[in-house]
Parts: C-alpha cells; structure tokens; sequence
C-alpha cells in the first residue's frame, strides 16, 4: 500500500483539530475490549485483545479521558493478545501526560516493550493493587 494512502491514527497529539469522519467512527474489532473502572484513587482501564492502528481508538480515547481526570491511571495489560507501534506510541503518549502504571504486561507486549526499549520508560506492576498504592 502506497504511504499516503496509510491511515493516520488519531493519537499522535492533541491539536484540537476534528478527527476524520473515519476515525471518529472507529470501533475495536471483535475481541478487542476496553472496560473502566475506579480502584483506591486511581482509574482502571482494562484492555483486552488486539490493538493495532484500526482498534487502537477505544482505547486511546479512554486513556486521554482518564489521564485528564485522575491522577493516576492504571492500564491492565494481561489480555493484550496483539500490540504494534500503535500501542506503544499511546503508552508513551499516556505516560508523558500523567501518571501511567501498565500491570501485568502480556508476554508479547512485554517483548515489544523490551526490543523499542520503552520497558525502560514504563512503569509496570504485577497487579492493579500494587499499582494502586505505588
């Protein structure tokens, strides 16, 4: 595929332009899930699946909203099946903006981190308690 007809993800930064009409209407695909809730202070967002450029925005959109509001944001990651430079780029992104700690890291998440060297800029956690109280 040519590179300009690629697909940009949407969260890259926040210049309060209006995203394209085909990423304001994303949706994960199958598999791919986003649950939230509070835990001792902090907001859980619990992500499940495979996040690439086209499942990434539920997921970004919950982090934005999260970092925006609480002062630490918790990703579990045990049920990422699949992630690329999509992933990492909004957890960096997430990270920067505020107070992110990834629990629990799948086994290829935790490689992708290892090989871009980003495990060394994200904190992570055995478990959403430890994180909480970190």
């Amino acid at each position: 595929m040519p590179w300009d007809n690629a697909g940009v993800p949407a969260l890259t930064r926040d210049t309060g332009a209006k995203p394209l009409p085909e990423q304001a209407t994303a949706h994960a695909p199958e598999g791919a899930a986003v649950l939230q809730y509070e835990w001792l202070g902090a907001w859980v967002v619990v992500a499940r699946g495979s996040y690439d450029m086209d499942s990434i925005t539920p997921l970004s959109d919950a982090l934005g909203a999260a970092v925006r509001t609480y002062p630490k944001v918790i990703l579990d990651a045990s049920g990422i099946k699949f992630a690329d430079s999509t992933l990492l780029n909004l957890l960096i992104l997430t990270h920067q903006a505020g107070t992110l700690r990834v629990v629990a890291p799948s086994l290829q998440l935790r490689r992708l981190c290892e090989i871009t060297g980003v495990d060394g800029i994200l904190e992570t956690r055995a478990s959403v308690d430890d994180a909480a109280v970190s």
